[in-house]
């Protein structure tokens, strides 16, 4: 364990007066909305996008895959240099270059230009979310306004994904796809020069950077998914391709020899010890992979068969949206009197419902047949399911690991997301090589044998979690 340091300068005590602690509220969750907007907000764009820099169908998931791949990978990374160099010093680092990185990507000329600046993204976003949570809790009394600060920044994840389908629809259809980024930068700016005025710095620890952990791991998960992603270009005998399978899988290995000597690793294992927080992580990581890939074609199927306009695409999310956030409401009760497994168990039930419904799609279903019940179905199973999968892991551990068990939690729910678009997009695009039809027709046929194997994902994510987990029941945090 690190041990604080002295601090550089002259920390001034939190602010009391309800009007600055509403000020550093809103300053601090605009940070975090940011980064859960971008996560989705490209989405609705992503037509537009592969029209305009020239994308292929399978390559076009790159412009997800870079930013979650960076955010992601280096998560845990930018908790540890919020703990080192202040948290509040990081998040302006981060927001800036948040910010600056969207700017690159409104003005991308070609593919790998936007690319980059999406992979800078991420780095940015690493940065910045570790650090929000740890300024509300040092800039907070303890009590009921911190409490109230927690709940408004805990639903800021749900909000940010489904704003940013809404937001990107609108900014697409009213001006380009390229103020889907654009935007970033005068709030980022905006929140850049609040920060210093009315956020209080944490005190700075004494450690080390896990550097070799961060890039192994990282480099790995890449090369895990640039292989997936070229198999769906070229097949199963691509050299590259397999070349890709043989590097991930030896930067994998060296992470996790990295990780189990570092003397302060950026994952520690230990935290896997537990029976129910193994379980709970095989879930986290298992249960987003399905629902990314799901976003993907969904939002491909909605303008490029239905024919919707990026708009009215962004609002075709919103059932899924309203059946989450009323299901979320309720899980708070459910999970004392029931406890977290049968919750968690029924939610992951409704996922598998939902994907199995999208596998039988066919070109001439419309939006209520097709995709209206397993939106809802979608939204009500996240809702169940994310909640206790966070009380399973976060049971029992000890207060100086709580940020690396929360950290993780996190890292493992964005590369999950990632690894399962890869592989969705690896099926969709052995399907479409050999499919006929019409463009519509090879899309929805696709896309539905992508569903079927997100199907798959989501019924091992129901095994692992009934047959690891245990039914005992817990006190909800």
């Amino acid at each position: 364990m690190s041990t604080p340091s002295m601090t550089t300068g002259t920390r001034s005590a939190p602010p009391d007066h309800p009007a600055r602690l509403g000020a550093v509220l809103l300053v601090i969750v605009t940070a975090y909305l940011m980064v859960g907007v971008d996560s989705t907000v490209v989405n609705v764009a992503l037509p537009d996008i592969q029209h305009d820099l020239d994308f292929s169908r399978t390559g076009l998931s790159w412009v997800l895959n870079a930013y979650t791949l960076a955010f992601g990978g280096l998560l845990l990374l930018g908790g540890r240099v919020g703990d080192i160099l202040g948290r509040r010093r990081t998040l302006t680092a981060g927001v800036l270059l948040f910010a600056a990185s969207s700017l690159l990507g409104g003005l991308a000329a070609d593919s790998a230009w936007l690319l980059a600046a999406r992979a800078l993204q991420g780095v940015g976003a690493a940065l910045t979310a570790p650090s929000t949570l740890a300024l509300i809790t040092t800039n907070f009394p303890d009590g009921p306004r911190r409490h109230h600060a927690l709940g408004i920044y805990s639903s800021m994840a749900g909000i940010g994904a489904s704003v940013g389908l809404v937001l990107g629809g609108m900014l697409t259809s009213w001006a380009s796809w390229r103020w889907a980024l654009l935007i970033n930068v005068p709030i980022g700016a905006a929140v850049a020069l609040a920060l210093p005025r009315f956020v209080t710095e944490t005190p700075r620890h004494a450690g080390k950077f896990d550097a070799a952990g961060a890039l192994t791991g990282t480099a790995g998960m890449t090369s895990l998914v640039y292989a997936f992603i070229r198999v769906s270009e070229a097949g199963w005998s691509d050299s590259q391709a397999m070349l890709g399978f043989s590097t991930a899988a030896a930067l994998l290995v060296a992470f996790t020899l990295v990780e189990s000597r570092a003397p302060q690793p950026i994952m520690p294992l230990r935290l896997f010890s537990d029976r129910n927080r193994a379980g709970g992580y095989a879930g986290v990581l298992l249960l987003p992979a399905g629902m990314f890939g799901a976003f993907y074609f969904l939002t491909l199927i909605s303008q490029q068969v239905l024919e919707y306009s990026p708009l009215r695409a962004g609002f075709a999310f919103l059932p899924m949206t309203l059946a989450m956030f009323t299901t979320v409401r309720f899980v708070p009760r459910l999970l004392p009197r029931f406890g977290a497994k049968p919750v968690l168990l029924t939610g992951m039930a409704l996922l598998v419902v939902a994907a199995a419904w999208l596998w039988r799609l066919e070109p001439g279903d419309g939006y209520a047949a097709g995709l209206l019940g397993p939106l809802l179905l979608m939204g009500a199973g996240v809702g169940l399911s994310f909640m206790p999968l966070n009380a399973t892991i976060l049971a029992r551990i000890e207060p100086h690991e709580a940020g690396a068990a929360s950290g993780l939690l996190q890292t493992l729910q964005w590369l999950g997301g990632t690894l399962g678009l890869s592989v969705l997009v690896t099926v969709f695009g052995t399907v479409t090589r050999h499919a006929s039809g019409t463009p519509a027709e090879v899309l929805t046929e696709g896309s539905a044998r992508a569903f079927g194997v997100g199907a798959l994902i989501a019924v091992t994510a129901l095994l692992v979690c009934a047959l690891v987990i245990t039914g005992r029941r817990r006190p909800a945090a």
